[in-house]
């Protein structure tokens, strides 16, 4: 009994997943058979197949679905045609060609949208990947904004405090002046002050 595998899915699984179920569904097959098909090749069960279609894989494959039942429906009209024009009896010395080429128009149909398909496939995959770049450059920005901005407030913390600083010596130097009152040079010269504990200063003689 061959063993089922547990392992994540890769991008080329999920695409034989999408390629095979569009071909059932372009054909008139049923999904289960298309399940138990890709199960087979990829050694998976038919349950996780499906679960991994209806889950994932199918919201990546809206237009593709939508293109195969176009596909169907118009093979299905062109079996009634072709059943109507086989209805007369009289006999045919030669198979008429339209059909074959009308097969051919469809197979060459049914390739070319499917390679279109993957092209566009390809491409949103490699936009998801230039936009995970873009995500991881904003993060990054927004790291060093909040860092400048810590700075900054940082900053203008520190520059309130000089002018604090600054205001409260002013405020010292203007109360001694007045306590002092005018003085002549020589005592001007000769004196000097110091600060109190209460923050304010007292003359010394020298």
């Amino acid at each position: 009994m061959p063993l089922t595998r547990q392992d994540a899915w890769s991008q080329d699984e999920d695409l034989l997943l999408a390629e095979v179920v569009l071909r059932n569904i372009r054909e008139g097959g049923t999904q289960l058979k298309a399940f138990d098909e890709v199960g087979k090749q990829l050694s998976r069960t038919a349950a996780a197949c499906g679960f991994r279609w209806n889950s994932y894989v199918r919201k990546q494959y809206k237009s593709g679905i939508e293109l195969a039942k176009k596909q169907r429906k118009e093979a299905k009209k062109q079996g009634k045609t072709q059943e109507r024009a086989e209805e007369p009896a009289a006999p045919v010395s030669e198979a008429p060609s339209i059909p074959s080429e009308q097969e051919e128009k469809q197979s060459s149909l049914s390739i070319e949208a499917v390679k279109q398909y993957l092209d566009d496939l390809y491409e949103k995959a490699a936009a998801a990947n230039s936009q995970d770049v873009q995500k991881d450059q904003i993060r990054g920005l927004e790291k060093q904004i909040y860092y400048l901005s810590a700075e900054n407030e940082k900053l203008e913390t520190q520059l309130r405090s000089m002018e604090e600083d600054y205001r409260a010596l002013i405020d010292i130097m203007e109360r001694a002046k007045k306590r002092v009152g005018p003085k002549s040079e020589d005592q001007q010269q000769r004196m000097n002050f110091q600060v109190e504990g209460k923050g304010n200063l007292e003359k010394v003689e020298k």
